[in-house]
C-alpha cells in the first residue's frame, strides 16, 4: 500500500486557452518550468520512493526535477495519460463553448463520450484502478509522486471521496499542485488537496 502525491503538471501555453489533450510536443513554458523547479524544491525533504508520470511531455518535464533531487528515474505509466478528448483535442475553449455537447460536459459529464475519444467514466475507472494496483506494489508508508493531468486527478479524487462523477468539476486542481491520497488495504484517506505552498512532513 502507499501514499500518493498526485501532482498536476505545471503551466504550459494551452492551460486555460485550448484543450491540449494528448497532443504531442506540448511543453512547459517558462512559468511552468519555474513552477516545476519550485515544486521539486518543496518536496525535496520528503522520502519519495518513486516518481511516475503520464507519457506526455508536460508531465514528464514536471516530474524530472523531482526525480533528479531524489536520484530516481521517471517511470511512465500510460494509465496516467490525459483523457482522450478525440476530435476536441487542440481546440480552443471558445470554440468548444459553442458546441451543444459542451453544456452536457459541464452539467452531466457522466453521460459524455468525447467524439472519437473516451468517456469520463472510462477515464475515472482507468486512473482509480491504476492507483489501487500501484498501491499494492509498495509498503504502507511509501511515498510515490505521480504526475498526471487536471481532469484525471479530479476524477480520481471524486472516486475515492465517493463523490458523484457529475460533481467532479467542482474540485479545483491547479498547475503544479499536490493532492495527497493514502491507500491502505480497503481504507482510503486524503491529506491536503490542491496544495500549492511549502509542503509539510507526511506521516
Amino acid at each position: 500500500m502507499a501514499i500518493f502525491l498526485l501532482i498536476r503538471h505545471a503551466q504550459n501555453n494551452f492551460v486555460g486557452k485550448k484543450l491540449a489533450g494528448r497532443l504531442p510536443d506540448v511543453h512547459l513554458n517558462q512559468t511552468g518550468t519555474d513552477q516545476a523547479q519550485q515544486l521539486a524544491a518543496r518536496l525535496e525533504h520528503l522520502p519519495i520512493k518513486a516518481v511516475i508520470s503520464s507519457p506526455l511531455e508536460r508531465a514528464q518535464e514536471t516530474a524530472a526535477p523531482i526525480a533528479s533531487l531524489h536520484n530516481l528515474p521517471v517511470g511512465v505509466m500510460p494509465e496516467f495519460l490525459e483523457i482522450d478528448y478525440g476530435e476536441w483535442q487542440g481546440k480552443s475553449f471558445k470554440q468548444l463553448n459553442r458546441k451543444k455537447l459542451w453544456q452536457q460536459v459541464q452539467q452531466q459529464p457522466s453521460k459524455v463520450r468525447f467524439p472519437g475519444g473516451e468517456s469520463f467514466i472510462e477515464a475515472q475507472s482507468r486512473i482509480s484502478q491504476a492507483l489501487i494496483a500501484l498501491s499494492g506494489k509498495y509498503d504502507e508508508k511509501d511515498l510515490i509522486a505521480c504526475v498526471s493531468h487536471c481532469d484525471l486527478i479530479r476524477l480520481a479524487v471524486a472516486h475515492f471521496l465517493g463523490m458523484p462523477l457529475d460533481r467532479f468539476q467542482s474540485l479545483q486542481i491547479d498547475p503544479a499542485s499536490v493532492t495527497v491520497l493514502r491507500i491502505h488495504q480497503s481504507q482510503v484517506s486524503f491529506g491536503p488537496i490542491n496544495y500549492t505552498s511549502t509542503f509539510p512532513e507526511i506521516s
